[in-house]
């Protein structure tokens, strides 16, 4: 591996695991001590690798001292580091949380109103205030001079809200589950608050940034981590997710035929001066593989498959815990089971027209607790929701992170698809040395494999069963130096 990303480490309420952050400058004591962190970071540097924390600067939690002094004290220049707004006998605007409900705290006792996103714990910080700047960079600068490598920085493109918060437009709202979202997904001043974070804090360091962008098309994202503009190096899209029509929270069977669609078209229409992410899972989703086979019949093979892919295309791979091991969805049993607070607030929602059961069936479709779970090798996990490391897995990814450090083409070279007919994903990475043919099979059932090898040596599997015929989700690694 080549560096470590930590989700959220820092002194928080974990209303929302830990991305509502009450200090930046304390370590969860459940996490350990910031001696600890210390010597974590300076363990992974001695290996050789990079340690890249995750940011979270869209909101803060409403324990952070910025915000009890903002509730407090009208007067404070903290009033203005969040979106007060008077309480005039109605929500100041249709906005909705991404966590179901209005996007509106409101506070009795100060008639005032206050927005938030996400939970009603997460206070959206207002970036049009300098003073807000000039407090997170610092905070920023001061992680990058503890020898931080660099940041994953949490839903970045919302950090910009259209001047006076207008109503968003309830049509818009329906088709993307978030009213208002049109005012804040790609706002007025991202371009310049991005380059400002990277100018007053990442350049010094050379430090790394990777944004997550939810609702951010490739065209979009171009202009976000072109190299030329300096803002970010790279983001997540989370376009390739889910397949196209359909969203988290529904019980459908994911189509592979859509992610070689996507990722094809990332390969070939990003451009040079930006540069992609390859990954399947995070922290805010359901397995991939349980996506695509819910019962679990082919999860070696397609583990294996999803890890050819991903070690072979252009680009960073991001391995989410658990990938490696082969880890699919938990069954949970019943809410009580479900501690995402997302989760949680749609549940309720869902019951006001759904039966419970129907409800937890939505849940389990979508909540985000599948990927957060208690690794195999943790003792505390409950008898349920415990889960066997498939040691083929492990050692596919091993190889394949080997053969790909090995083989730079895999990651600077060029790429060229040479099937996309139903089911089939062939391509080949090469360049002036060497070429790879990476021929996969994107289904449950055999097909005829790839056969214009002239010159091409196999290289992975070392075992098959036919030589023209893929079996289920198989994928075969060709090579020509």
């Amino acid at each position: 591996m080549d560096a470590v990303w930590l989700s959220p480490i820092y002194d928080s309420p974990l209303d929302d695991n830990g991305y509502d952050i009450r200090d930046y400058h304390k370590i969860l004591p459940q996490f350990g001590t910031m001696e600890d962190f210390d010597e974590l970071l300076e363990g992974i540097h001695a290996r050789g690798m990079k340690l890249i924390m995750d940011l979270v600067v869209n909101h803060t939690s409403d324990e952070h001292e910025w915000f009890r002094q903002a509730l407090k004290d009208p007067s404070s220049k903290y009033r203005n580091y969040y979106f007060f707004e008077d309480d005039k006998g109605e929500l100041p605007n249709n906005w909705t949380s991404n966590f179901s409900g209005t996007a509106w705290n409101h506070y009795e006792d100060e008639k005032q109103y206050v927005l938030h996103l996400f939970s009603t714990k997460q206070m959206d910080l207002n970036w049009d205030d300098p003073d807000v700047r000039e407090d997170v960079i610092t905070m920023i600068r001061w992680w990058l001079e503890k020898g931080v490598d660099g940041f994953r920085m949490d839903v970045i493109n919302y950090i910009s809200k259209e001047e006076g918060l207008p109503d968003g437009d309830p049509f818009v709202g329906n088709l993307m589950g978030y009213t208002g979202i049109e005012h804040y997904y790609y706002g007025p001043h991202l371009h310049e608050y991005l380059k400002e974070i990277r100018e007053k804090a990442f350049d010094a360091y050379g430090a790394f940034s990777i944004g997550e962008t939810p609702g951010l098309g490739i065209q979009m994202a171009r202009l976000v981590t072109g190299e030329e503009r300096k803002e970010l190096d790279m983001i997540f899209s989370f376009d390739h997710l889910e397949t196209p029509g359909h969203v988290r929270f529904e019980d459908y069977r994911y189509d592979l035929n859509a992610f070689r669609d996507n990722m094809d078209t990332w390969m070939t229409q990003y451009g040079n001066n930006c540069w992609p992410t390859v990954f399947y899972n995070n922290h805010d989703n359901p397995r991939m593989i349980s996506k695509i086979d819910p019962e679990g019949k082919y999860r070696e093979a397609l583990s294996v498959l999803l890890a050819v892919i991903q070690m072979t295309l252009r680009g960073t791979p991001f391995i989410y815990q658990g990938d490696e091991m082969g880890l699919g969805n938990v069954p949970f049993r019943s809410m009580e089971d479900i501690t995402d607070v997302e989760s949680v607030n749609q549940y309720k929602e869902l019951l006001a027209d759904h039966e419970p059961s129907e409800a937890f069936r939505i849940i389990l479709a979508g909540t985000r607790d599948h990927a957060r779970v208690l690794l195999p090798w943790n003792d505390n996990a409950p008898e349920w929701a415990e889960q066997k490391i498939d040691e083929a897995v492990t050692s596919a990814y091993k190889e394949l992170i080997s053969l790909r450090h090995q083989h730079r083409v895999l990651v600077y070279g060029h790429y060229e698809l040479l099937d996309r007919s139903r089911n089939r994903y062939v391509y080949r990475r090469y360049d002036e040395h060497e070429s790879f043919i990476i021929d996969c099979n994107l289904s449950d059932h055999p097909v005829r494999a790839y056969t214009d090898l002239s010159g091409y040596t196999l290289i992975r599997p070392q075992r098959y069963s036919e030589l023209n015929v893929l079996q289920p989700y198989e994928a075969r690694i060709w090579f020509r130096k």
